[in-house]
């Protein structure tokens, strides 16, 4: 059975996220969502609760509810060798998101072992959703500005929540 790691922040899950998970479900026997902390970032919403959110929006559809949710707790490769995971799947909206994935999926199959470890799967992301970024997702919600279309049922009024404290 091949297992494959779905890394990101999810800060907070958006109808990207969702379209690349459900892509990675179509190829693989076992999909995890592994939600991380990004120390670069400062993130809206604590690890638990979006690991809440993305457990709701994929036991919402059919196609993803038996993919499997976890904190990533230290190193990606890690979380994969404890999952069993052969492979990261990684969406793309455009060019930058390239030139950043690029060094850590290298460093990934580095810290495995080279030909042997995991590889990065790259999934071009949906056009429809090449503008979605949780930061901008955040940003717009920020100003007041609409969230319910760019994110799953239920994200939107807990972003709104966060913010509001």
């Amino acid at each position: 059975m091949s297992t494959a790691v779905c890394p990101g922040s999810f800060d907070p899950i958006t109808l990207g996220h969702l379209d690349v998970v459900r892509r990675a479900r179509r190829m693989f026997d076992d999909v995890v969502v592994g939600v991380a902390r990004n120390a670069a970032k400062n993130a809206l919403l604590p690890p638990e609760r979006r690991v809440d959110l993305v457990r709701a929006a994929l036991d919402a559809d059919p196609e993803t509810a038996d993919v499997r949710v976890a904190e990533v707790p230290g190193l990606l490769v890690d979380f994969c060798r404890d999952v069993g995971a052969v492979a990261v799947v990684k969406g793309l909206r455009g060019g930058a998101d390239f030139d950043a994935e690029l060094p850590m999926a290298l460093m990934n199959r580095h810290l495995t072992g080279g030909a042997t470890g995991v590889e990065t799967v790259f999934v071009p992301g949906d056009p429809g959703y090449a503008h979605v970024a949780s930061s901008l997702v955040k940003d717009v919600a920020r100003f007041g500005g609409p969230i319910d279309d760019l994110v799953p049922a239920g994200v939107a009024d807990a972003v709104h929540a966060a913010l509001a404290r």
